[in-house]
C-alpha cells in the first residue's frame, strides 16, 4: 500500500507529491492518508510542505499516539521520524507552475452553484489511492494528494479525513476516492462506500452507487476504486477520466484501464 502510493507520488503525471498543483502563493501544499481495516488504526497528514512521499509521513502517523498531523508540526514529525524531506521547489514541475500563472483565479471558481465543474481544471493527472487486501484477509487503504490549483493556503480536502476520501475495515472492505474535497466531505463518500458492502453489495454495486450518491447529494463528480471484504473489485468515475489497475487471485498480469 505506502510502496505503490509512493510509486504514485514520485511520477510527476499525477497531482501528488512531484508534480501537484501549486497553492495560491505558488507552492505545494501536499495531504495524505492511510488506513488499517484490521484494527482501525489510522494515520494522516495535511498541509505539509517539503517532504517527497507525504503518504510515508502517514505511515509513520499510523504508527503513533496520533491521528492527524498538520502543516508544519507534519513537516517536524517527520523529520523526527526520518522521513525524507525535500527543497518544496523539487515538488514543482514546469507544467504546473505553467497551469498556476495561467488561472490565477481558479479557486474562486471552485465551487459554482454548489456543484463542482471539472473542466476548470482542464486536462491533468489527479489524486492517487489504493486499496489492498493480503491472503489474510486485512484490507489497507491510502491516498494522497497535492489539492486543487490555486486553492487558499492552507485548504485541506478529503484525502487526509478519514471517512472522506480513505477508510478500510476488514469485516466490510476498502475505499480510496478522488474529486472536489468539498463535496467529498460532506457526504462522508469513502465510509458510505465502504457502509455500502455490509448491506451485501458486492464492490462495483457499491462503486456505482456511492458514485451516484455524490452526484445526487451534492451535484459532485469524482472516481472511487473500493475492494469489498470478499476480494472483489470496484471503481468507478463520473470526471471526465480516471486511469486504474488491479491485480486479483487468478490473474497473470494486471488489468489497467484509462
Amino acid at each position: 500500500m505506502e510502496a505503490a502510493i509512493s510509486v504514485l507520488e514520485d511520477d510527476p503525471s499525477f497531482d501528488a507529491g512531484k508534480g501537484s498543483f501549486l497553492n495560491a502563493q505558488g507552492r505545494v501544499e501536499m495531504d495524505a492518508s492511510i488506513m488499517d481495516g484490521a484494527n482501525l488504526n489510522t494515520g494522516a497528514v495535511a498541509a505539509v510542505q517539503c517532504v517527497k512521499n507525504p503518504i510515508k509521513l502517514a505511515r509513520k502517523v499510523l504508527d503513533s499516539d496520533w491521528a492527524l498531523i498538520v502543516g508544519e508540526g507534519a513537516l517536524e514529525f517527520a523529520r523526527e521520524q526520518g522521513v525524507e524531506t525535500c527543497n518544496n521547489w523539487s515538488l514543482v514541475t514546469q507544467q504546473e507552475l505553467q497551469r498556476w500563472a495561467e488561472h490565477p483565479g481558479q479557486v474562486q471558481n471552485y465551487l459554482r452553484d454548489g456543484a463542482f465543474y471539472s473542466d476548470l481544471l482542464g486536462p491533468s493527472g489527479d489524486t492517487v489511492g489504493a486499496v489492498a487486501m493480503d491472503d489474510k484477509g486485512n484490507i489497507a487503504a491510502g491516498t494522497s494528494t497535492g489539492g486543487s490549483n490555486n486553492k487558499p493556503c492552507g485548504r485541506v480536502g478529503d484525502s487526509p479525513q478519514i471517512g472522506c476520501g480513505t477508510y478500510a475495515d476488514n469485516s466490510k472492505g476498502g475505499v480510496s476516492m478522488t474529486g472536489p474535497g468539498e463535496l467529498v466531505i460532506r457526504v462522508v463518500l469513502a465510509k458510505h462506500a465502504v457502509d455500502l458492502l455490509k448491506e451485501d453489495f458486492r464492490a462495483q454495486q457499491a462503486a456505482d452507487s456511492a458514485i451516484q450518491y455524490l452526484k445526487a447529494r451534492v451535484g459532485g463528480v469524482g472516481g472511487i476504486i473500493i475492494v469489498d471484504h470478499w476480494g472483489g473489485v470496484g471503481h468507478a468515475k463520473t470526471t471526465h477520466m480516471m486511469s486504474c489497475a488491479y491485480m486479483t487471485e487468478g490473474l497473470s498480469e494486471p488489468v489497467v484501464e484509462v
